[in-house]
């Protein structure tokens, strides 16, 4: 059993890969079988196993989210009652309800067992830059 914390900046809203850290990180544990689990210490981003070869599939996702929950400001979203840290707070908070905060992931030979194109990304949903906090547990 292993544990760390991966500690991210972001600099607004996005998908932000830490698939290599994460890598490197279980290689050097020492276990060779197990399950990872990563999970998100923060209740406005989520994390999220996306394709890392083509950059248009982060845009895209970074603008359906964006155009599903709007900010608090847009007026199909007047009936918002959390506003007070900015128009972007709450629809974090949802955008965080509807995606995973957590991700299990099967290690095998030392090595996370992801696709050819996957990638491990934490999904920030504030505007403003954050110190984000992922845990993860290799047991």
């Amino acid at each position: 059993m292993a544990q760390t914390e991966f500690h991210l900046s972001t600099t607004g809203p996005g998908l932000y890969e830490f698939s290599d850290g994460v890598a490197r990180w279980v290689s050097g544990t020492g276990v060779v079988e197990g399950l990872l689990t990563l999970f998100v210490r923060h209740t406005s981003c989520s994390l999220v196993i996306q394709e890392n070869a083509d950059p248009q599939v982060r845009g895209d996702l970074e603008a359906f989210f964006a155009r599903l929950v709007p900010p608090s400001t847009d007026p199909a979203m007047s009936y918002l009652r959390h506003t007070y840290e900015g128009p972007d707070d709450m629809p974090a908070h949802i955008k965080s309800a509807l995606l995973p905060v957590s991700l299990t992931i099967p290690v095998a030979r030392g090595r996370p067992v992801l696709g050819t194109w996957q990638g491990i990304y934490l999904f920030e949903h504030r505007d403003a830059p954050h110190q984000r906090r992922v845990a993860a547990h290799l047991g």
